[in-house]
């Protein structure tokens, strides 16, 4: 159930409702939003508050029907926004990108790594101190040295760090290590770790189970906030059901679902819920285009040497070619928002970026005259032919790659490539054209 105050509300009224909850024998939560407040009544006779409707600066009393009351939308009709450290997750701002191994393996790893994702834009960073894996022969964590050096790395970087906790011992110990807590896809239905976190000051990630519905999930997040703890985030990690292409099936229709449901910021882990390298981007770009808050992604200085989880790991290259795509599509634009006044540039920062600004015209204006040529080579064979020559193709792509300077193989290739794809497309264009 919960009681919706009048705009208009006192303090004092809204204290008098809460007072009354309590002396009934029920818990209530307030929840302030910019218009209204919104106290939330739970326990096992929720009835007993329904005369608050009579109470000063009351407007209504809904009875809640969803089985989970605090995480309910109905509760809390404003998206929350979860605070970790600096950085703001969810309340309608910015996607945050979470950047770091899946375990930490050694200081060098693990700064080397913090460095790259702070590097490429990455807002939190995270590192498994304590792995529960399904194997016992795995590698299963260094502990607390990892945490110890978790801090370290953000005392050096300023990011946030996150480390999934296991077990409700452990709780006070990663509180003097870590920014936000996870409740990892095993443990979600771990009742007594869920009432330890919900008793930490640290605001919780929870991941859902592998095999749990999203009122499960919930209701599992439920648990935290009843215990006492608002800041919960949860992140969609991939559910299991009996396609084996993938390592798990990643269920990105359960932001929408989520968005419907409740205020709690939501989270994507693409890493996880693939299971392949070449897969994380492309779901992750998914993830940040269906509204997620937040991007959970798995990063290592060198994934096929990985102790953990290395298949489903990107390298430092290809994550911050994630980072590009995704500040492209504009998922990540505060990064420049609020990025520090830019240095004065030198003369002869001026004089090269003058050069390159006079070799991008230049370009330009040979990508014209080459597209020109490719379709007058198309209109000199006629209509039935559609311009160009495979062969020819795969000798300008060898030329390219076995070129020496600055630019790699694979980046001339790529470059070239997509002239070539340019090229036909011209000419397919024209070529309708020229029939209609």
């Amino acid at each position: 159930m919960i009681v919706v105050m009048r705009p208009t509300a006192t303090r004092d009224e809204v204290r008098q409702v809460k007072e009354e909850i309590e002396a009934n024998g029920l818990e209530a939560f307030v929840s302030v939003g910019e218009e209204r407040t919104v106290i939330g009544v739970v326990g096992a006779e929720v009835e007993r508050a329904s005369h608050l409707g009579t109470f000063p600066g009351v407007e209504q009393v809904v009875r809640i029907t969803q089985p989970y009351k605090l995480a309910s939308v109905e509760h809390h009709p404003e998206p929350t926004r979860v605070r970790v450290r600096d950085v703001d997750i969810g309340g309608g701002g910015e996607l945050k990108v979470v950047g770091g191994p899946c375990a930490v393996e050694s200081e060098e790893q693990l700064m080397e790594t913090a460095r790259a994702v702070r590097h490429e834009g990455a807002s939190l960073l995270r590192g498994g101190a304590f792995k529960p894996r399904t194997s016992p022969y795995a590698f299963q964590g260094l502990g607390v040295p990892a945490l110890e050096l978790l801090a370290r790395a953000r005392d050096e970087t300023g990011l946030p760090v996150i480390s999934e906790v296991t077990d409700p011992a452990q709780v006070s110990v990663f509180e003097d290590h870590v920014d936000l807590l996870q409740v990892g896809s095993r443990n979600m239905h771990n009742f007594v770790l869920l009432r330890a976190v919900g008793q930490s000051r640290l605001p919780v990630l929870l991941k859902r189970g592998f095999g749990a519905t999203i009122e499960e999930w919930l209701l599992a997040a439920e648990y935290i906030l009843s215990s006492g703890n608002p800041n919960v985030i949860l992140c969609e990690r991939g559910i299991r059901t009996f396609e084996t292409a993938t390592r798990n099936t990643l269920d990105l229709s359960a932001v929408p679902v989520l968005r419907g449901l409740t205020h709690l910021p939501i989270m994507i882990d693409p890493s996880h819920g693939t299971g392949q390298r070449a897969l994380v981007g492309p779901m992750a770009l998914a993830g940040a285009a269906v509204g997620a808050d937040g991007l959970l992604i798995e990063v290592h200085p060198d994934p096929p040497r990985a102790k953990s989880d290395g298949d489903q790991s990107l390298s430092f290259a290809e994550f911050g070619e994630l980072m590009d795509e995704l500040r492209r599509l504009q998922f990540i634009r505060a990064a420049d928002a609020m990025a520090p006044p830019p240095v004065p540039a030198s003369a002869e920062v001026g004089a090269l970026r003058g050069r390159i600004d006079d070799l991008d015209r230049q370009i330009a204006a040979l990508l014209q005259e080459r597209a020109a040529t490719a379709l007058a080579v198309q209109q000199a064979r006629g209509n039935g032919w559609h311009g160009h020559d495979v062969r020819r193709e795969h000798e300008l792509l060898a030329r390219a790659a076995a070129g020496e300077g600055v630019m790699t193989a694979e980046e001339m290739s790529a470059i070239f490539g997509s002239i070539l794809r340019v090229s036909r497309s011209v000419q397919r264009r024209h070529a309708v054209a020229s029939r209609s």
